[in-house]
């Protein structure tokens, strides 16, 4: 595969790995048979329990969603859901536990590709059957594979947040919160927020019109007190897979180099992060950036193009899986990639207006 192909596939695996629940979702038909959370009786909860706090929008719909993104992040679960996106459908697994204040995941497919997401504190660890590799990455803790942003007062004034008429899912009752977007940058919600604890029964992802591009229904929802240690462990054989580890600190600066910037940027989006990362498979270190509105977000990946790529035509590449969008170019040299679970044009508008400038070599001091 060739260097830019794989560069994209890289990213957007790694985008389509932290969409696959109810951070980024998709149309499915909930499932007819009766699930642990239909068979069982509404128990109280930390959360039922909970006195009711303001959020900082004042709002009865976005309290919901920071008391979803507080069950997703905090309380311990096993679900199994259907995944649709596309006009496919694939059944997963989400094991999340947290024990000793560390954060342990696993997001299995029980069918198709048979991949496997397992995060242990912040270190993520890919197993891709289908590719017969297995990535490692290390990723800030607080970053979970199920986590959805909270609504901010930055956020808010470029999205319209309300509550449909509460509805019955599963034999539950649920608060129904939509997210809609104000303009074409960004993609919009709803979901089916458990009235006893707050967890997601169904989301989808939509765009601005309201269609449906992903969905995500709960066949099956359990909050064990205890969950063990083998519940993330792989079923699957690594026996023979490639390991490509993003674990290597890139080497310290000896010349100029460049910091880069978006010129313009989408309405109410902004730079909040700024690393250099060695990506998995590539040996040179990479800039990347993230520009997020406080809900959406999107990665952009810089990387130098090597010499015996320099003389060759730029040509801009795009790419789409699900929610997931990811455009490439060339500016000055260097590979642009953007990649985020936003529509193709801001991908698209973010990657064509970075540019970088020069800053002075860091030199060490002589004693």
């Amino acid at each position: 595969m060739p260097s830019s192909e794989r560069f994209v596939a890289l990213t957007l695996a790694w985008a389509v790995a932290g969409a696959a629940l109810a951070q980024e979702t998709p149309p499915a038909r909930a499932p007819a048979h009766k699930t642990s959370l239909e068979s069982a009786p509404a128990r109280k909860t930390s959360l039922d329990q909970a006195p009711a706090h303001k959020t900082s929008l004042e709002s009865a719909p976005a309290h919901w969603l920071e008391r979803m993104n507080q069950a997703l992040t905090t309380r311990n679960y096993d679900g199994t859901f259907s995944h649709w996106h596309g006009g496919h459908v694939e059944m997963l697994r989400i094991i999340h536990r947290v024990q000793d204040g560390t954060v342990s995941e696993r997001l299995a497919s029980l069918d198709g590709s048979g991949r496997e997401f397992i995060r242990a504190g912040a270190s993520l660890t890919c197993y891709l059957p289908d590719k017969r590799t297995v990535l490692v990455e290390q990723r800030p803790p607080e970053e979970s594979l199920v986590g959805f942003p909270a609504v901010n007062d930055q956020s808010a004034s470029f999205y319209d947040i309300r509550e449909g008429t509460r509805t019955r899912l599963n034999r539950r009752d649920t608060h129904v919160i939509t997210v809609s977007p104000k303009d074409e940058y960004r993609y919009g919600y709803r979901l089916w927020i458990d009235d006893s604890t707050a967890m997601p029964l169904k989301t989808q992802l939509c765009d601005r019109r309201g269609h449906v591009i992903e969905q995500i229904v709960f066949a099956s929802l359990t909050l064990p007190a205890h969950i063990p240690d083998s519940a993330f462990k792989p079923e699957v054989s690594t026996a023979g897979f490639q390991w490509l580890r993003n674990e290597s600190a890139p080497p310290a600066p000896t010349a100029a180099t460049l910091a880069w910037n978006a010129m313009r940027l989408p309405p109410g989006f902004r730079m909040t992060a700024r690393s250099a990362q060695t990506l998995p498979g590539s040996a040179d270190p990479v800039d990347h950036l993230v520009f997020t509105d406080g809900l959406a977000s999107v990665s952009v990946f810089v990387e130098a193009q090597r010499r015996e790529h320099a003389d060759q035509p730029a040509v801009s590449e795009s790419a789409a899986v699900g929610s997931s969008s990811a455009f490439s170019t060339v500016i000055d040299g260097h590979k642009i990639t953007a990649v985020g679970e936003v529509p193709p044009d801001t991908v698209r508008f973010i990657a064509s207006q970075l540019k970088a400038e020069e800053l002075p070599a860091v030199s060490s001091r002589r004693h």
